[in-house]
């Protein structure tokens, strides 16, 4: 597989399966000799920043309606404030991960420690929403130095194919561990405290990983890096930004010249930095890796999953606290079942996967997913907590054992010194699954509520406007009416939030569906 890997020569024929373990020569850091405790207490250690980015996204979903209340955010500010923070990171990520080749991964992580802790102390008291737009930015900038860093470091300390796998769902379940914790944790917080102290959770648990990772965590770099490359950089963020604004702006507004020209500026920055990859003699990223159908298999997986994901919870956060009226411990306590089943999930598969090929694995998985959002369309509006917790788990429980399998497939088919490089993208794939959920299905989700709701007559053309943005917007202007003017706009509102979520739920159905079909396709030559 490394000889593919490195070559441009084409990828495996059917005739001669892929395996599913790296074998080619990989870079071991000095630091891996030792008792065999020290690598799973540098696992540990290495959970800590993976905690902290799924409780953050978490926990800002959950925040959204005490934000729209405290900032008075429009409803594209409002998509900002959760867009803007994956969307610079996912430009970042192929950089930073080629930057810590080069560096060397742990101090790497640990600088972007410090800034993303000195960052979330700035945006937990950020005055406006332009303000917390541009600080959920500079997180994303220091977020993306600790993402690769995890991954290939993961590498590096596990060079035991078992152990890896093992360590990888490990990986990979902390998300979903993440997201358990987040929503009671924050919601506590959030009943006591303002909206900000959700981001000053960061702060105790980056400490705590800037004491740790110098003792247990050991140094690992690319034996032969090549030179930094900023014109690749600029390129990737000028591929990023104006796609993501065009589909957002789709979304909202239709087709329309403006959107069109920036999407295909995007699309032309792409291909750009792909032909200036291609040429390089020591590439940012070797694009030649997605000549393997199980690496870009895996990759389009990670990002159709989570696309899915993210979506499901931009929208069920909104329906749990602002229709169906539930506090942000309440509503985190119905979406528990499912994030404790996305951990079960993913750390199940680890025994599973031994014995049934990875693509049955992952399609399967993703099939039951595909229940979860049928569910999620038919109770849609009907304020029934125990069903949208029923598809959460039935969402989750399959997401979670194609996501660990697909992380480990990314990871296991590149040579050891290319890991940072290899995990960058596949936290990259993640990153713009996270962009394209909200951006997509919560922009249809805004524009569908926006097209519906109707406001009663006697309401001021301001509060009408406030009400027409976002369903949090209608919450608050209610608030000030009276009592029959606040139901009729209430009953409008949920009745528009509803429609819009039965239409994004077939998005999110029809993007598990084609996820599973890729995983088939792609994964059919892949075994255990």
């Amino acid at each position: 597989m490394t000889s593919v890997l490195t070559s441009a020569r084409p990828a495996p024929k059917a005739s001669a399966p892929t395996t599913f373990a790296p074998k080619g020569p990989g870079f071991q850091s000095p630091g891996l000799a030792g008792p065999a405790w020290r690598r799973w207490v540098a696992l540990v250690v290495l959970m800590l920043p993976v905690l902290l980015v799924s409780v953050d996204n978490t926990v800002l979903s959950f925040a959204l309606p005490q934000i729209s209340a405290a900032l008075a955010p429009s409803g594209s500010q409002l998509l900002w404030i959760v867009d803007i923070y994956p969307l610079v990171l996912a430009g970042l990520l192929v950089p930073m991960g080629s930057l810590a080749d080069r560096l060397g991964r742990r101090r790497v992580l640990l600088v972007g420690a410090v800034g993303f802790a000195a960052v979330s102390a700035v945006a937990a008291f950020a005055p406006t929403a332009g303000a917390l737009v541009a600080a959920r930015a500079g997180l994303g900038f220091f977020g993306a130095m600790l993402m690769p860093s995890t991954l290939s470091l993961l590498r590096s300390v596990f060079t035991d194919r078992e152990e890896r796998r093992l360590a990888i769902a490990v990986w990979a379940a902390g998300f979903a561990a993440g997201s358990a914790v987040g929503p009671i944790v924050g919601g506590v917080l959030l009943e006591h405290f303002w909206w900000g102290s959700v981001f000053l959770l960061a702060v105790p648990v980056l400490a705590l990983l800037l004491a740790t990772a110098p003792v247990f965590v050991p140094e690992s770099r690319d034996p032969e890096p090549g030179r930094l490359d900023p014109l690749s950089v600029v390129l990737v963020m000028g591929a990023m930004v104006p796609v993501v604004y065009g589909i957002k702006s789709l979304a909202a507004d239709g087709v329309t010249a403006l959107t069109l020209a920036v999407m295909a500026a995007g699309v032309g920055a792409g291909v750009a930095f792909v032909r200036r990859q291609l040429r390089r003699p020591d590439p940012m990223l070797d694009v030649r890796l997605f000549a393997v159908p199980a690496f870009t298999g895996s990759v389009l997986v990670n990002l159709l999953s989570v696309f899915s994901l993210v979506g499901f919870l931009f929208f069920v956060s909104q329906d749990l606290q602002l229709v169906i009226g539930l506090s942000p411990v309440e509503a985190g306590t119905a979406l528990l079942p499912g994030t404790v089943v996305m951990v079960v999930a993913g750390l199940a598969v680890v025994r599973v996967v031994r014995r049934v090929r990875p693509a049955h694995v992952v399609a399967a998985g993703l099939g039951i997913s595909a229940v979860g959002y049928l569910v999620t369309a038919l109770v849609a509006g009907r304020g029934e907590v125990g069903w949208i917790s029923f598809a959460f788990v039935v969402l989750a429980l399959g997401i979670g054992a194609a996501e660990t399998v697909s992380n480990d497939l990314v990871v296991s088919t590149v040579p050891a010194a290319k890991a940072g490089a290899a995990s960058a993208i596949s936290e990259t794939a993640y990153e713009i699954g996270a962009v394209l959920g909200t951006a997509v299905l919560g922009g249809i989700l805004t524009a569908s509520y926006a097209a519906s709701v109707v406001v009663p007559r006697g309401v001021s053309a301001a509060d009408a406007a406030t009400a027409v943005e976002t369903l949090g917007g209608a919450t608050t202007v209610a608030a000030g009416l009276s009592a029959g003017r606040a139901q009729a706009l209430l009953d409008s509102a949920h009745a528009a939030f509803g429609s819009g979520v039965v239409l994004t739920s077939a998005i999110g159905f029809v993007a598990v569906v084609i996820a599973a079909g890729i995983a088939l396709a792609t994964l059919r030559d892949v075994r255990s």
